[in-house]
């Protein structure tokens, strides 16, 4: 599966501006913007995929134009997608990336295989 590539360099541009160190990683069928090793936010599809943590999850899915992350058939806590009329504008992609970054730190990292 393809992805916005255009997203993906918005995205970049994001973490840059606020000087957010990221790797890069192609996951799922799209790209995932990694920080301090640990998943951040993505782009699947023409979708952002936001890691915001489940504090938040309930209040999130409630916005507009974000919805659960469901890969399986079962949603992943704390994970959504942002269609793309949700991240049209730079502020609006700059809020969900900022719910992602204050997140991380709480974020628990995957295990190395």
């Amino acid at each position: 599966m393809a992805y916005d590539e255009f997203l993906a360099d918005r995205i970049k541009t994001t973490f840059s501006s606020k000087s957010i160190l990221f790797i890069e990683k192609n996951m799922m069928g799209g790209l995932c913007f990694m920080v301090n090793d640990k998943m951040c936010a993505g782009v699947v599809g023409n979708n952002l995929m936001a890691r915001i943590g489940p504090e938040i999850y309930e209040n999130a899915i409630s916005k507009p134009f974000c919805k659960p992350m469901d890969f399986t058939g079962r949603p992943l806590r704390g994970f959504v997608f942002v269609e793309p009329e949700g991240i049209d504008l730079d502020n609006k992609l700059d809020y969900w990336i900022q719910l992602c970054i204050d997140y991380n730190p709480k974020a628990k990292s995957s295990k190395k295989k």
